[in-house]
């Protein structure tokens, strides 16, 4: 039975981050049915996925619930398993589903709880790689999970933050006494604020069941942003997931880290950083730029624990930022 659950718990956080499931978790789908005949543990996924309130009040992209429906009715034929109502009835339901260009995506948390998201379909809209979630903020929660010390108590403030998935996981979890919000595109701030208010956490005091403190949003621009702003954040801590990407980008960045760690007393932030390395060469560009200004990195080594669903295609590394000493 613990088995049956843990597979039910891996297609639930599966569906609702709008995970690819791996073949590995199919053929262990395959060998629970095997066993009973019977189509029961369909039907419990069905309960816990796409028939579950959740999926009724924030369903995934109507592409992703076509495909995982599809794929265990395929299954149940392929094994002569009887037919499920619900099934088809759900999957003529997804067929007629108007086509949009935003979705749901929830992140179950390990504690109890979820986070969820309205993210763009596409990879670039309106002009912005914001509006989804990358991989790199999800490992930074998950690294923000096991490290309560760098948050808990303490003003954070996320640079480039997207659509919020890394800053609401830390408010949630870790306890911050004022987390900032911070990004510069005008449809990634309408689509964070609109994912604060969905999650409870619109701008302001941010009590009771969704975590302690206060939430602000914060329209940065890298290359304009002055010492006078950054002491009014008063950061104690500043974070930043795949924000190394562009290298027209890098030399704004580079100015704001300096600036963030060099302006601030009676010490500097602790300053963290998780970046996919897609492109060595934009990559040791930011490290040699970073160089040149007087700011150290420290890479940050050893995997974190696997809480979130998401599929971990890239490699990623997290890194200490400091200001050398003269």
């Amino acid at each position: 039975m613990e088995d049956r659950a843990a597979l039910l718990s891996t297609f639930q956080a599966s569906f609702f981050a709008m995970t690819r499931l791996s073949p590995l978790h199919w053929e262990r789908l395959r060998g629970e049915l095997e066993k009973d005949k019977s189509p029961e543990l369909i039907a419990a996924i069905l309960k816990k996925t796409s028939l579950s309130p959740l999926a009724q009040k924030h369903p995934p992209s109507a592409k992703y619930r076509r495909s995982f429906l599809t794929e265990l009715i395929t299954m149940l034929e392929q094994m002569c398993l009887e037919p499920l109502d619900e099934l088809y009835e759900g999957l003529a339901g997804v067929l007629s589903d108007q086509k949009s260009e935003d979705c749901y995506k929830t992140y179950l948390l390990p504690g109890g709880g979820a986070v969820t998201l309205t993210e763009s379909v596409a990879l670039v809209s309106q002009g912005t790689t914001g509006l989804v979630t990358w991989e790199a903020g999800l490992h930074l929660a998950e690294w923000a999970g096991e490290h309560l010390e760098a948050f808990s108590g303490r003003v954070v403030l996320e640079l480039g933050c997207g659509v919020g998935l890394t800053g609401l996981v830390v408010c949630r979890g870790c306890s911050p006494s004022r987390y900032v919000f911070s990004d510069f595109h005008p449809s990634v701030l309408r689509r964070l604020r609109a994912n604060l208010e969905l999650n409870g956490l619109g701008e302001g005091p941010a009590g009771g069941a969704h975590g302690g403190g206060v939430v602000r949003v914060e329209e940065l621009d890298w290359e304009s942003v002055s010492e006078e702003r950054l002491r009014e954040i008063g950061a104690d801590t500043v974070i930043a997931s795949d924000v190394v990407y562009d290298p027209d980008l890098l030399p704004g960045l580079v100015r704001l880290l300096s600036l963030v760690l060099s302006c601030s007393s009676p010490e500097a932030p602790q300053v963290f950083i998780c970046s996919p390395i897609r492109n060595p060469d934009t990559y040791n560009s930011f490290k040699r730029q970073l160089e040149a200004a007087g700011v150290g990195y420290e890479v940050i080594r050893g995997a974190g624990r696997q809480v979130l669903s998401y599929h971990r295609a890239s490699t990623i590394e997290m890194m200490q930022l400091t200001l050398h000493t003269q």
